[in-house]
């Protein structure tokens, strides 16, 4: 039985990896020179960048893709753990350190929140418990349909992972400190999405990064895409770069193949789509050709934030930089408000990932700043120019204690329209639909085609959402489903 895949992004590689294992045919066709989709490396005058994921959680995800192939995870994908992570930082100086240390983080409470302090361990158990939940009963799963939804488990863990209640409003059931909470509600945009209109759900990424761990790849993140290039090949995946598939061809209630960008036509018994389905089922397929996914209801989704993004190469090394580091804006809640009016933010909060700081090798001239701001999807008729945007996010740093821009050697700015280009991105969204209500939240599009019951879908578009273990594990399930085994437990 062969099998096509449509995008070489994550979702695509490990779909591409755990078919291959049991012995189905796969050919794997991607757009762009790379595989990995975000996870693309930038190498700039002996300066590396990890366009995305800069925070790397969950490395178990990554390490069962590889073990499938028979390659040895440790060797290939060599993980460090990063126990004092994520420097937050806000206007009036203060500073709060993020660590999977709870000793640490606790010792920081009692100068702030002495009472978060002494109920930080069952604020520890409740987001370990919304993980268990979810990972349990949404994440290692696929959803065809709307029956679905009715298993009476799946129901009763509905009930349990606090969907009615905003993240907002979670955090502050257990942090009187405003910039404690606002350091938690960032985690809100690890999902595109709002602290205050999101459900509290996703408080469980709190576990992962305050109590699982937040991790690195020795070398650059990117090289999770290419340690899965690696995996794809040995099993004898056929993968092609640089080439773009244009169209899907219909035959009556079947997908029964594809035609490239070059004319020609490749068969297929079933095609998976690995991209952003708001832009990507459109362009592959008329809207009569997709009766279940009209323009229309494409119109209606909420498109999660997109990002403005400097890539600069210091001269020097920052001692006041750290790994992750955030600046927070004087005011979160009215900045997610601007973008969510679709409009940029002019106090925005600037995150700057310098993987230099764990991993000297991958910049030996300078620190190598990741800088990103969250932007307003499709709004590029309302942007402010990339250099005045560029200028101000430098300025703001520098205000903090951060002269970033007088160092600066090597520079690129990328925007939200180039983004879209790039991954072809609903209008420039990095991770599809937001997760902004509740419908949108836990009712992604289905990992399988009301339409063509062999056409499939994974990546950050639809089930179980963006973040890159997310993707790995839309693939996995997939694949899964096609192979008729089901790990979800009731």
């Amino acid at each position: 039985m062969k099998t096509i895949i449509v995008g070489g992004g994550l979702g695509g590689l490990s779909a591409a990896i755990y078919l291959a294992k049991e012995g189905v045919d796969v050919h794997l066709y991607e757009k762009n020179e790379h595989f990995g989709g975000k996870m693309m490396p930038i190498n700039q005058d002996g300066y590396h960048f990890d366009f995305g994921p800069n925070t790397i959680t969950m490395p178990h995800v990554f390490k069962d893709v590889l073990s499938q192939a028979g390659l040895n995870p440790n060797e290939e994908l060599p993980f460090l753990s990063i126990e004092n992570h994520t420097r937050n930082q806000f206007t009036d100086g203060t500073t709060i350190d993020f660590s999977s240390n709870p000793s640490f983080m606790k010792e920081q409470l009692r100068e702030i929140d002495p009472k978060a302090a002494s109920h930080y361990d069952e604020f520890l158990q409740e987001v370990e418990k919304l993980y268990h939940l979810s990972n349990r009963y949404f994440l290692n799963r696929t959803f065809s349909s709307w029956k679905d939804y009715l298993s009476p488990p799946l129901a009763r863990a509905m009930t349990k992972v606090r969907p009615l209640q905003s993240m907002d409003r979670f955090f502050k059931h257990y942090f009187n400190h405003p910039q404690m909470v606002q350091a938690l509600n960032r985690y809100a945009t690890y999902i595109g999405s709002s602290p205050y209109a999101s459900p509290a759900t996703f408080a469980m990424i709190a576990h992962l990064e305050l109590s699982d761990g937040v991790y690195y790849v020795r070398g650059g993140n990117t090289k999770i895409a290419d340690s899965f290039v690696k995996a794809a090949k040995k099993l004898g995946v056929h993968l092609h770069s640089s080439t773009e598939v244009e169209k899907l061809i219909v035959k009556r209630d079947r997908i029964s193949g594809v035609k490239l960008s070059t004319g020609e036509k490749v068969e297929a018994d079933r095609v998976i789509v690995n991209g952003d389905l708001l832009e990507a089922l459109p362009a592959l397929l008329t809207e009569e050709e997709r009766p279940s996914f009209k323009d229309k209801k494409i119109r209606s989704v909420d498109p999660s934030t997109s990002a403005f993004v400097i890539t600069a190469g210091l001269d020097t090394r920052l001692d006041s930089l750290n790994h992750h580091h955030v600046l927070f804006s004087s005011n979160y809640q009215e900045e997610f408000q601007t973008l969510r009016q679709g409009e940029y933010s002019f106090d925005p909060t600037i995150y700057i990932s310098t993987s230099s700081k764990t991993d000297p090798d991958v910049s030996p001239k300078g620190d190598n700043c990741f800088i990103l701001v969250n932007a307003p999807a499709d709004q590029e008729h309302n942007a402010p120019s990339a250099s005045a945007y560029r200028d101000l996010i430098y300025e703001k740093l520098y205000e903090a204690g951060l002269p970033l821009a007088a160092h600066v050697k090597n520079e690129q700015t990328i925007t939200p329209g180039a983004i879209q280009h790039r991954f072809r991105a609903f209008h420039g969204a990095i991770y599809g639909p937001s997760s902004n209500s509740r419908v949108q939240a836990f009712r992604r599009p289905f990992n399988q085609s009301s339409d063509y019951k062999n056409l499939y879908f994974c990546g950050g578009s639809t089930h179980p959402g963006g973040g890159s273990p997310m993707v790995v594990l839309s693939g996995q399930n997939v694949a899964d489903k096609i192979l008729g085994k089901i790990r979800f437990v009731e």
